[in-house]
């Protein structure tokens, strides 16, 4: 008995190829009809994500992007939109396995650019467990710490070591894509991480500048903008 692929769309009709068969006229918008039953999405005939995707909702997962990119390496040929409907219309109903939340990606951000010695202990323990959960996390920590060594300690000599590193990694783009464009201007970014000057007086006079701006904006014209400024300096 043939059996099919439960990730493969549908297949079509294998009348279209007789003799005399003729191919009904379809609408723009007819694949928005086929679902049968209330509350049927496209995703319920896709078998295999519709149970990873369940699986992923009782893990604590109820954002549909990062689900549908993870079901989309398997195979799944539809979009992000069939994902987002399957999870509003099937899984909101059901409940979740009570325990602790995820931390969101912002606290995890906090907790790899805080110093080791500066992070709390409750904050800690989180951070370890994300590692433990995403290997990942545990290389990003890595690099991020080690450009903040040569920040902080003004070592520019080791950049092109960290590049190399950085670009070498697989699982995070994002860092390889950052420590590849530092290569489009390398002289400068070596010189911000060796030499003790920068340019934060320059940027505090932009800033002032700015808030002057909008603290006149509507009230007076350019050659009192022009005193307030010089006279402030």
């Amino acid at each position: 008995m043939e059996t099919t692929d439960p990730l493969d769309p549908p297949t079509r009709d294998p009348a279209r190829h007789l003799p005399g068969h003729r191919q009904p006229r379809l609408g723009p918008h007819h694949h928005r009809l086929t679902a049968a039953k209330p509350g049927e999405t496209h995703l319920t005939r896709y078998h295999a994500p519709a149970r990873y995707l369940d699986q992923r909702w009782q893990e604590g997962c109820t954002n549909a992007w990062k689900p549908w990119e993870e079901i989309k390496v398997q195979g799944y040929p539809r979009g992000y939109a069939s994902v987002r409907d399957y999870v509003s219309r099937t899984l909101r109903g059901k409940p979740q396995p009570v325990g602790p939340r995820p931390p969101s990606a912002r606290a995890v951000t906090r907790w790899i650019l805080t110093h080791p010695d500066a992070i709390a202990e409750s904050d800690r323990i989180q951070l370890k467990a994300a590692r433990a959960n995403y290997p990942e996390l545990t290389a990003l920590a890595e690099h991020v710490r080690s450009f903040a060594h040569m920040l902080t300690h003004l070592h520019g000599d080791q950049l092109p070591d960290w590049i190399e590193a950085a670009s070498a990694t697989t699982d995070l783009p994002s860092l390889r894509h950052f420590a590849q464009h530092l290569l489009r201007d390398l002289d400068a970014v070596t010189a911000g991480l060796t030499l003790p000057w920068n340019s934060g007086v320059v940027e505090g006079h932009v800033n002032r500048i700015k808030m002057l701006k909008r603290q006149m904006f509507g009230r007076a014209g350019f050659e009192f903008l022009r005193k307030r400024v010089l006279l402030s300096t």
